[in-house]
């Protein structure tokens, strides 16, 4: 499975979200990054699209989740901006080729559509079931109880 370098940009701008006192402009979330602002700004806006952000302009104004991260998960984030079509497409290239199954054969899933059905489903499975909030406490326990107290005070400065 391939993911666009976005989703990760996504989920690290919602973890910094989570913790944060106010709403954050894309241009501190860029910056503390280190990414490109026109490109996140992008993903701000898909996310925003997925109502799991919102904006607010003006002097305070910038970018907030729309819901506890608890309720976020990385599968909502994902689908945000990737989208929600599946990974595997069936072709049915059974049916092609000098031996060709019938279309009555071919009425049920073949044993490769169905290990890749089932495989995506075991990823989003995954996915769904870690959130926001997880990956947050994730960061405090990996550097540091006060990190996000730093994060905070680095945005605001």
């Amino acid at each position: 499975m391939k993911l666009s370098g976005g989703v990760e940009w996504a989920v690290h701008c919602c973890v910094v979200l989570s913790r944060a006192e106010g709403p954050v402009p894309a241009t501190r979330l860029a910056e503390f990054h280190g990414i490109s602002r026109t490109y996140l700004a992008k993903h701000l806006q898909q996310l925003s699209r997925a109502g799991l952000v919102s904006s607010t302009e003006g002097r305070v104004g910038g970018y907030a989740l729309t819901r506890p991260a608890d309720a976020i998960t990385l599968l909502d984030v994902v689908q945000a901006i990737d989208g929600r079509e599946p990974a595997f497409r069936c072709t049915e290239i059974r049916q092609n080729g000098p031996l060709p199954a019938s279309p009555q054969a071919c009425r049920k899933a073949c044993g490769v559509a169905r290990a890749m059905h089932a495989a995506e489903q075991a990823w989003r499975d995954s996915l769904k079931a870690v959130t926001v909030a997880d990956l947050a406490a994730g960061v405090e326990h990996d550097v540091g109880p006060d990190t996000f107290v730093r994060v905070r005070e680095w945005l605001g400065s």
